[in-house]
């Protein structure tokens, strides 16, 4: 009679083990992208001499390279995966929809109409108005003001129409609305402030300043913070929202804290980084194949550093190792994200099929 608890308790070792070995080759593969990415660049610098420089700084202008340009670069590329990421995942068990993300549902184009209000919209109405940047945290704030607006739109949509993909149309249709709106706002803004935001809305991780990082560390920092507080939530939610209740858990509060972490994160990345598509919905679909699981206590952590590697490879990736030529990073995600999506899309349909 113990041999079958003897066995069960024999797998689910066997089972702690093998997810312990998947998050050290994770974090190791995370770690080996982000020295990495410090390596390859436009300027061809030693690997000794990174080395070297990092234990003994000097004026050289490899030191102000790393300093100023790639370990800031690399550093965002960690926030904005693991943030964007995160949100997904987020999303995904809030709306219990595979395919929810911040850029599918909307949510990155209502953080992008923020700081086009921000960026345009003085020169909007004041066509002879200044040109300068606005501050660091006005803009985090017009974003995740325009995220949070999203984001209770498709909640007060969800809870309307039970249909997962009614739910996409929609959130593409409010995306589709918004981006008229900023289209307007460019009609009418001045040349310079036009070029900066259509730069801006290609995505990028190195123009961001010392004073941008530090804003974006502490947001995304504090929104993953709130997300921690969520997992248990998010667990019960998996199973419906009755069955959540009959755990003890508050709906209203899970739904705010998820609601409020979402807004922040996607909206503190889209700020600085621009509207960077298919990091949402991809990663946490790559981190339950990774270790096959939906339990929100494994798959937070993996998608945290899954998120960190796969922008990290992207950001690597955009800069054609070995060239000056750096391209738009959106365009790296979205080849990077799409046959992920595909393969949701196709799985989705064969489930329902052999239903």
């Amino acid at each position: 009679m113990t041999e079958p608890k003897t066995n069960r308790s024999g797998e689910s070792f066997q089972r702690k083990r093998k997810i312990v070995i998947l998050f050290v080759l994770l974090g190791t593969l995370s770690l080996s992208l982000f020295i990495l990415d410090i390596v390859i660049g436009s300027v061809k610098i030693p690997v000794a001499d990174i080395l070297r420089l990092i234990s003994e700084p000097d004026d050289s202008p490899w030191w102000t390279i790393i300093n100023k340009f790639r370990v800031p670069k690399a550093v965002t590329a960690v926030l904005a995966g693991m943030a964007l990421s995160v949100s997904g995942l987020q999303m995904q068990t809030l709306f219990r929809n595979p395919m929810a993300g911040p850029y599918v549902l909307g949510v990155s184009s209502g953080a992008s109409l923020g700081v086009a209000m921000v960026i345009l919209g003085y020169t909007s109405f004041h066509p002879q108005g200044s040109s300068m940047m606005p501050a660091s945290w006005l803009m985090i704030v017009a974003a995740c003001a325009g995220a949070g607006a999203v984001m209770f739109i498709i909640t007060i949509l969800a809870l309307r129409v039970r249909d997962i993909f009614v739910v996409l149309i929609l959130g593409i249709m409010i995306a589709g609305g918004i981006s008229a709106i900023v289209t307007i706002m460019q009609y009418f803004t001045t040349e310079s402030m036009l070029r900066a935001y259509v730069i801006w809305t290609m995505g990028s991780l190195g123009n961001i300043t010392g004073q941008q990082l530090n804003a974006l560390s502490v947001t995304v920092i504090a929104g993953l913070l709130l997300a921690l507080f969520t997992v248990k939530m998010m667990n019960a939610l998996l199973l419906g929202e009755t069955y959540a209740r009959s755990t003890g858990v508050n709906i209203r509060l899970a739904h705010s804290m998820i609601f409020l972490s979402t807004s922040i994160l996607a909206g503190g990345v889209t700020a600085f980084c621009g509207p960077i598509g298919f990091i949402g919905i991809a990663v946490p679909h790559i981190a339950r194949m990774i270790f096959r699981t939906s339990d929100n206590r494994i798959l937070f952590p993996a998608t945290l550093l899954t998120g960190a590697s796969l922008m990290l490879l992207s950001d690597i990736v955009s800069q054609m190792p070995g060239r000056a030529t750096v391209l738009p990073l959106n365009s790296v995600t979205a080849l990077l994200g799409i046959p992920v999506v595909i393969w949701v899309v196709l799985r989705e349909r064969v489930m329902k099929t052999a239903v």
